[in-house]
């Protein structure tokens, strides 16, 4: 099992680098991970209770504050801080960044909104 050793915050372009112990690294950006939030005001109280999470193209992480030794609460711009971000919820997180990015936009566009790009 893959674990993550680093975390390393890039506010000026809105990045949080995840390094794991394989050597790899992978970059998620903060509307990624803001918008994919584990929060119950995100992912609802459960199936098909999730809130679309609109305007978050220029979020940032304020604070990454350690939660025990299982998880990270990540403080956006916007306030938003209620969500843990356990070690397994960033792997998966990472691990398919391409997919869950890809839903959003559709999401987002079924939904007739269009991301802003800066």
């Amino acid at each position: 099992m893959v674990a993550i050793t680093d975390l390393v915050l890039d506010q000026k372009n809105r990045e949080l680098s995840l390094s794991f112990d394989d050597g790899r690294t992978i970059k998620l950006s903060c509307e990624y991970l803001r918008v994919f939030s584990p929060s119950a005001e995100v992912r609802g109280h459960g199936p098909g209770q999730e809130v679309l999470q609109v305007g978050k193209e220029l979020v940032n992480i304020v604070a990454i504050e350690p939660v025990g030794n299982y998880a990270v609460r990540l403080v956006f711009s916007d306030e938003h801080d209620t969500g843990l971000y356990s070690w397994p919820f960033l792997i998966e997180l990472a691990e398919n960044k391409e997919e869950n990015w890809q839903d959003y936009l559709n999401r987002l566009e079924a939904a007739g909104h269009q991301r802003q790009t800066s």
